[in-house]
């Protein structure tokens, strides 16, 4: 990110926290990234006090970017709780960032304080776990440390606990960091962006088709992504281009929600009035930023060497449900056209039952059916019969339980009661247990 310059970002100094308590470290994730051998006291040091670490960024980086925000643009974005702390590679050779949440002010806060709850920490790790066992493509909770202050909150019951949490992406390049570049008129830079995004985040050589290989990139990530979240009914909630990734990886967790059932109107974010970024939306409104992105685009680009690749939008999101219900209810592929009449019964069914999801997928998995099935899902089980389960689609003895891993509202805050009013972390420590363990037997 240094090699872009200056003009994408801003140098800025960490919060000074008055306690260091560190409460989660993501093993596996540090493991990918060559930083499994830190002790506790190291960890705290790179990932409290950001302490750089060797070979990495010399100091925080506050990107700038601009964006539109339930569809009203806004030029006065850019990290303003957060900042991108190291880059490093993974096994597979990818640019990983490290980023922060609640690390404090930046030219970039407003009137925001640059802090975290404890509460929302707790909140984003359930969210990346839940979502990371469910097979979808998202940033994944590195660190969360308390941080000893007392925060003031609408949302929530003030005082709060405060924490910094380090999350581990492939890429914080957003929609919105083109859109910056396009409204200043930037063309130079936009097409070091550009050239940086497909070398280090697509792993693509830039050429003479640049532009339209990127916005391939960006619509074949974001149509996986929307699949991704729809089998596992998971709402955003709040899908401004700020909030999406140029490599179709999910991140930034906020008023997120997992469907209690199949109800295409349900909204995550109490503000979000008009449903907008509704369950049944999602798909329609990260196409309507994937529009926004090309325009951002056209600085450098003739608009019909964009199109194509949005024009392929429908196909690709129901290729990708396809794909990904299939793999969730770990059934062997069949032909499309039997897929899609799969899926449709599927949906309908749901919807019209009312059971919720995750009891559904985790019922019929490797084409086992239900006792307790619904009326609504008969049609859903006769065309269950022509696909052949995954080799191993029930071995993992996860398959053997009463019910399956959710993540319903309820169970969020029971998992925070017990913190907050006791300081008990073994509720929370048992479920990323058996999310992981989930996640093993859907892999």
């Amino acid at each position: 990110m240094m090699a872009l310059g200056g003009d994408f970002f801003d140098v800025v100094a960490p919060a000074q926290f008055p306690q260091h308590i560190l409460r989660w470290r993501n093993d596996s994730a540090a493991a990918d990234v060559g930083l499994s051998g830190l002790s506790d006291a190291a960890w705290i040091a790179h990932f409290g006090r950001f302490e750089p670490l060797d070979g990495s960024l010399p100091a925080p980086l506050a990107l700038r970017y601009h964006g539109h925000q339930f569809r009203t643009y806004n030029p006065e974005l850019g990290d303003g709780r957060g900042f991108l702390f190291a880059q490093l590679r993974d096994g597979g050779g990818r640019l990983m960032d490290l980023g922060t949440k609640g690390s404090g002010r930046t030219p970039w806060s407003r009137f925001g304080d640059g802090r975290l709850t404890l509460k929302g920490a707790v909140r984003e790790l359930l969210a990346t776990e839940m979502l990371q066992a469910l097979g979808v493509t998202t940033s994944r909770t590195f660190s969360v440390i308390e941080t000893g202050e007392e925060l003031e909150r609408g949302d929530e019951p003030s005082p709060t606990r405060s924490a910094v949490l380090v999350r581990l992406s492939h890429s914080h390049v957003r929609y919105g960091s083109f859109q910056r570049l396009a409204a200043l008129q930037m063309p130079e830079a936009m097409a070091r962006l550009v050239d940086y995004v497909l070398r280090e985040i697509a792993q693509a050589e830039p050429g003479a088709d640049r532009i339209a290989t990127l916005m391939t990139y960006a619509v074949e990530g974001a149509a996986r992504l929307v699949a991704e979240w729809h089998v596992a009914g998971f709402v955003h909630g709040v899908l401004n281009t700020d909030n999406m990734n140029i490599s179709g990886e999910s991140f930034d967790y906020g008023p997120w929600r997992f469907l209690p059932r199949w109800q295409s109107d349900f909204t995550a974010a109490y503000f979000d009035h008009f449903g907008l970024y509704a369950f049944g939306r999602q798909a329609e409104a990260v196409h309507w930023n994937l529009v926004e992105l090309a325009k951002a685009l056209r600085l450098i680009a003739p608009a019909d060497s964009l199109v194509p690749a949005l024009q392929r939008w429908p196909e690709l999101v129901a290729q990708e449900v396809r794909r990904q219900a299939l793999w969730r209810l770990g059934l062997q592929r069949g032909s499309a056209e039997a897929e899609e009449a799969l899926v449709r019964a599927l949906e309908v069914g749901l919807g019209e039952g009312g059971t919720q999801p995750d009891a559904i997928w985790f019922g019929f998995r490797g084409g086992r059916v239900p006792a307790d099935m619904h009326p609504a899902l008969g049609l859903f089980r006769e065309l269950l019969a022509g696909f052949e389960p995954l080799p191993g689609a029930l071995a993992h003895p996860y398959w053997a339980d009463a019910t399956p891993q959710t993540m319903l509202i309820d169970e969020v805050e029971a998992l925070w009661a017990a913190i907050a009013e006791a300081d008990d972390w073994g509720p929370l420590e048992r479920k990323i247990g058996a999310l992981r363990q989930m996640g093993a037997a859907l892999a």
